[in-house]
């Protein structure tokens, strides 16, 4: 037990589960974090890996894994952050594609009633200190 304490220190404070012989993120339903995107879509996440892990440097805490919709996309940039134009490093986005959102960005899109939906296995577990369960699966995809 103090191995994996000393593992979750290192990796930034993201809580890790073991599960035979192996560790892993979890994500809101308990279970493994699994990807929002893969190699062949546009690679999300803080750390461009592919899942919304996070860690102490994710001052956004990007963990919703959601699917865009124009909507959501109108709404992110009327709020100063354009999802669509590409820029260096950043492939821009379009409805359909699967992002790790700001949970907080999320939560606010909800209450003007333009949350894209979402992922909840793709989706980390510290969303939940933003958003209830309740709400993300009244929003599941």
């Amino acid at each position: 037990m103090k191995s994996l304490r000393r593992r979750v220190r290192k990796q930034g404070g993201t809580r890790r589960r073991k599960l035979r012989g192996g560790t892993y993120t979890k994500n809101v339903l308990g279970g493994r974090l699994h990807p929002c995107s893969s190699s062949s879509e546009k690679t999300t996440g803080f750390f461009r890996d592919g899942t919304c892990s996070t860690g102490p440097t994710d001052t956004g805490t990007h963990v919703v894994c959601a699917v865009m919709t124009d909507e959501f996309l109108q709404f992110t940039k009327s709020k100063g952050n354009d999802l669509m134009t590409a820029t260096p490093g950043f492939p821009g986005l379009k409805a359909g594609d699967k992002w790790c959102l700001c949970a907080l960005r999320w939560r606010e899109a909800f209450k003007e009633g333009k949350a894209p939906p979402v992922i909840l296995e793709s989706t980390h577990e510290s969303a939940l200190q933003y958003i209830p369960l309740k709400t993300l699966m009244a929003h599941a995809y």
